[in-house]
Order: structure tokens, then sequence, then C-alpha cells
């Protein structure tokens, strides 16, 4: 039941005000969700779906088999596809709104709270496509909110719901072990450290563990493909890696500016005398946020920690509202969240026109962080990296259906990455084409399937001389020229016939984890 403070009447009490804001999400959901198209990852999840385990060279395995839930249930369409992204910003904003109030908020903590999880760019951005990001913002805002129970009940047995969401979350990205070793450091630095002597924590962790550990076993087993990702990716300097002031700047773009300033409040909300007994939130934040700046990890690693600031930042906002008989700021504030957040949405989230888009970018001289080291056209990555996909497929099919029966069932399609190879899974069936081969990432261990090498047809090759030799003959198919990709995925179709080394023994030196 929520307290009388957070109602009043029907239409502004803190619930309504919260479901207007779900329904604007609803409504952006509609306008947005099959605007541009698959985006890369995306296609590649699929793939995982179709090949349901315990892990992933490169993630956990939950979004494989969330991806194997849709295609035995609602299908892959772009609107089915970024539903459960959909509900989980929903259940975010919900809960951010919750722990608002139940850490002692009213219904303007409960709307300011809310409306920044749905204004904040890179939410938006993240919930808006099909990957592990969308679900670790309700997993993390889950976990602070069951500490705040745990704190407010003095109940022990929470720990075992805590283990649970922290063992789902290690299942679904393991960025929220960076999180929880911050909330750690918060329970040893907080009264919540005598949970350490009873049975209930240490319960919780176990639970967790067990959850996690059939994914342990599999990187285990295969040698930490994982880890061995990671190093590759630091030894090539594929992400870009900024200093510390440079990183918090981007965090404040992240967020849509005018909520950082709840975030400040929240910390120190968090550990001031009225609310020090929750600042084990506190610590998760400045915990998870420091580890990333520690570690040049991605700016938005950290995005799945704010709801949970948000709420605590707007409690301390309204309670200084109200102490300073200023709430008409509590509007203005909301009102400049909204505008800030407007302009900026159409930067990473795909509402306008495509040209419309780059208009809109040039003249305003907003532009998306660059997180990595690649090539870029008219586009930034995230969205040059939602076009493009079915064209090659459509190209290649053109071409696999000029040769003869026999010797399209002895040609393979292969692609030099998971984008190529889960647009040809994707949209191949429809073109009557195999699924690729490819040797990159999970890919590799799917294998070179029942192909020698005899014939293949490789999807954008930007080397043809590593195979002049290689190759009996090298036939030029096609040269993509798709005015929106990534200048990198529109590199010329060839065909290769009569590879001089059979595939299934070459394979194992083949894999590329990067």
């Amino acid at each position: 039941m929520i307290p009388n403070q957070c109602s009043g009447s029907r239409l502004t009490s803190g619930i309504a005000l919260v479901i207007y804001v779900i329904l604007v999400r609803v409504a952006l959901y509609l306008i947005a969700a099959p605007n541009y198209g698959y985006f890369r990852d995306e296609l590649y999840y699929l793939a995982c779906g179709e090949h349901p385990g315990w892990g992933y060279v490169d993630q956990p395995p939950l979004i494989g088999w969330t991806a194997w839930l849709l295609q035995h249930t609602i299908g892959t369409s772009l609107y089915a596809l970024r539903l459960l992204p959909l509900l989980a910003h929903i259940g975010t904003i919900v809960l951010s709104a919750v722990l608002a109030r139940d850490l002692g908020g009213k219904r303007w903590a409960m709307f300011l709270s809310s409306l920044s999880v749905l204004v904040a760019p890179v939410a938006l951005s993240m919930t808006h496509l099909f990957t592990m990001n969308a679900f670790d913002f309700l997993l993390w805002t889950l976990l602070a909110w069951i500490l705040v129970r745990l704190i407010r009940s003095g109940n022990e047995r929470l720990w075992l719901g805590a283990g649970a969401v922290a063992g789902v979350g290690l299942l679904n990205k393991y960025a929220i072990a960076f999180y929880a070793a911050g909330l750690f450091a918060g329970v040893l630095a907080t009264p919540l450290r005598r949970s350490l002597a009873r049975p209930w924590f240490w319960g919780g962790a176990v639970l967790a563990a067990i959850i996690a550990l059939p994914n342990f076993l599999w990187q285990w087993r295969r040698e930490f493909p994982f880890l061995e990702l990671m190093a590759n990716i630091r030894h090539h300097g594929r992400d870009v890696v900024l200093d510390p002031l440079s990183f918090l700047g981007q965090q404040a773009f992240m967020i849509g500016f005018i909520p950082t300033l709840l975030v400040v409040l929240g910390v120190w909300f968090l550990f001031s005398s009225k609310a020090r007994s929750y600042a084990v939130l506190a610590w998760g934040f400045l915990g998870m946020l420091g580890l990333m700046i520690l570690l040049k990890g991605k700016t938005y690693y950290v995005a799945a920690v704010y709801p949970m600031m948000f709420a605590c930042g707007a409690v301390a906002f309204e309670k200084l509202m109200e102490l300073k008989n200023a709430r008409w700021l509590r509007t203005a504030y909301g009102l400049l969240a909204v505008v800030v957040g407007a302009l900026i949405a159409p930067v990473i989230f795909p509402i306008l026109p495509i040209e419309s888009y780059i208009l809109f970018t040039q003249r305003l001289g907003i532009e998306q962080p660059r997180m990595e080291h690649q090539p870029e056209g008219r586009l930034p990555q995230i969205y040059a990296d939602m076009f493009g996909w079915e064209e090659r497929v459509r190209l290649v099919a053109g071409y696999y259906h000029s040769l003869s029966p026999e010797e399209q069932k002895r040609t393979a399609i292969g692609a030099p990455n998971y984008g190529q190879a889960g647009a040809i899974d994707f949209f191949g069936p429809k073109y009557g084409l195999p699924k690729a081969i490819c040797a990159h990432q999970s890919y590799w261990y799917w294998g070179p399937r029942r192909y020698s090498g005899e014939s293949i047809i490789l999807v954008n090759e930007g080397d043809p001389q590593k195979y002049e030799n290689v190759c009996q003959s090298l036939t030029l198919v096609a040269r993509p020229n798709h005015p929106y990709a990534r200048p990198d995925e529109n590199r010329p179709i060839y065909h290769c016939r009569g590879l001089k080394v059979n595939l299934q023994e070459l394979w194992p030196k083949l894999r590329h984890f990067d």
C-alpha cells in the first residue's frame, strides 16, 4: 500500500505521475521501435538464440536464452525484439519511483526519479535495443530496492533475494560484479556489516554463486575465452579510452546533464545523517564509477546505477525544495530535464527520419560519444550498425542462386565478423541461403558446418590478396555501397573456388576473439 503522502487527487498522485511517464515511454516505443533497422549485436544475439547454452565468448547466456524464447513465442520482428527492452525500461521507471518512496520521498520525488529514468539519453538508447544492457537497468535497480527494504525492515532473509538477483545479473552481464564490489564495500563501511556474522548474507552469496556457476564452468572448460577477448581488445586498442575528467563529462552527457544534479544530491543525501543507514547505495555507485575510471572501461558501463541515484537525489531535492519553500523549482527542474532530454534524444534514440537526424545534429552540433575506434561515414557507429544488412544478404543471394544446384550445395557463405554472419543467418532463410560460417566470437565454436572449402562466398572481404594464393580462383561478386552503413561494412564480396587447404583442418587456426 502506497503511503498517503504519495497520493492526493487521483490525477496528481505519485502513482498517476509515474503512469504518465510510462505512457510517454510506450508512445516512444510505438514510434521508434521499427526505425532504421536491426542493430549488429541484435543479429548476433538472435544467432546465439539458435545455439542456447551456458555461455558465449563475449557474454553470459541470458541474452541467448531470451532470444530463443522470442524465436519460439512472439517472433523476432523489430517490435517483438524490442518489446522486452521496453518492459525492462518500464520496470526500471517503476522501481526507481518505488525506491524514492521507500527512501522517504513523496509524489514529486517519485515523479522526478521516474522522469529522469525516462529522459536520460543512455537509458533511452540502451532500452531501445535488444541487448544485455537493457536488463542491467532493471536488475541493478531491483538489487538496490531489495537492499533498501532489507535495511528498513531488518529482514535478513532478503539477502537471499539480493543473492538471487545478483546471480541472474551475472548470467546477464559480468559488469554487475563491479557494482556488487562497490556494494560489498558499503556493507563493510556501514552497520550492514553486522550481517556478515549471520547466515542469511552468506546464504545470498552462495545462492548467487550457484546461479552463476554453470556459466563459470562453461568459461573454465574453454580456458576463459571472455578473458582472451578482453585482452585482445585492450591489445588492439579498439575502445576509446578517456581521462578521468573526460569520463565524468561523458557521464553527464549520457544522463542528459540536468539529472546530474540528482546524482550529486543523491550522494550527499546518502551520506547525510538523515539517510546514512542507506549509504551502501552510495558506495555501490561510487565503487562502480571509480572502478570504471581506474580500469578505463567504456563510459556506458556505469549507466545502470543511475536509476538508483536518481531516486536518492529526487528525495533530497524534494526535501530541499520544501525546506526552502521553493516548490515551484520542482516544476521548473522537471521541465528543464524534459527540454534538454528532448534535444539530446534524437542523437541516441532513432525517433527522426535518418536525413532529418543528420540535419538535426549538424545544426545543433551534437554528436554521439565515440565508444570504439571504428570507421565512420555519415552516421555514428550505433546508427550505422543498423543499416545495410539485408541489402548485402540480397546481393549474396542473387549470386548464390546464379550457381548451379550442385555448386550451391557445396558453397559456404563465409563472414569475417559476427555482424555479417548474423545478418546472413537472420535474413538468409528469406532468400534461400544456408547458414553462415564465421570464425569470430562464438561463431567459431559453431564450426565450419559441413563445408570443406571447395566453394566459399566471402562476404565483406577487404583484402582479397590473402586469398589469391589459397584459392584456385577468386571472383568478384559485388561491391556493396549502402550510403548509411559503416565504410568497413561496404567491402566487396568474392567467390573463392578450390580452397587449397581443407576448411575442417584449417578451422582451429582461424579463431579470432576481438
